[in-house]
């Protein structure tokens, strides 16, 4: 039952989450994120897949997470990062827009290639702080509590000082829907 259940019963063990540091470019955490959030060998993706990643120091503390939304920021800044990126995409994309369709091939060429550019960013320069951790011998409903207090939809578990696992909101919510048919 849902309400007799810890953390620990629920998470997801760190060794089989997505993790990345720090030092390296957000095109090393995409394509290890990649690597969880689908069966890169089957050629299938989940919409189970995990949408975050841990960023652990070398000491394997943990130092922040990595989202979808902060990558994207990154990558596609006219859609979604700081006005200064976004001014700075827009005005080539208007410059294309205003082109010819001669120059649609050119337009294409030059969003990739902008787009792979980003991908060279650091970790550290985008990673999230960490808004919440809990303790794995927790009640789920605790985990539910901070996240909903938090805004978050993970939340790093761990045991004494040491990072081992990741709880998700779908986690939960699949858990008190369980309770359903119970």
């Amino acid at each position: 039952m849902f309400f007799e259940k810890q953390v620990k019963d629920l998470m997801i063990p760190i060794s089989d989450y997505a993790v990345t540091s720090p030092e390296k470019t957000l095109k090393d955490a995409v394509l290890e994120m990649r690597k969880i959030y689908c069966e890169v060998e089957t050629g299938s993706c989940t919409e189970a897949g995990h949408r975050t990643s841990m960023v652990l120091d070398s000491d394997g503390k943990l130092v922040g997470i990595l989202d979808f939304q902060s990558i994207l920021k990154v990558l596609i800044p006219e859609i979604a990062g700081r006005l200064s990126e976004k001014l700075a995409a827009l005005s080539v994309s208007v410059a294309f827009a205003e082109a010819d369709a001669a120059d649609l091939d050119e337009a294409r060429a030059g969003f990739k290639k902008r787009v792979l550019k980003n991908t060279e960013t650091k970790v550290a320069a985008i990673m999230l702080k960490i808004k919440g951790k809990i303790d794995c011998d927790a009640s789920l409903l605790d985990a539910l509590k901070m996240m909903h207090r938090n805004k978050i939809t993970v939340i790093p578990v761990f045991e004494k000082d040491k990072i081992i696992g990741v709880l998700r909101d779908s986690d939960l919510f699949l858990a008190i829907a369980s309770v359903l048919t119970e």
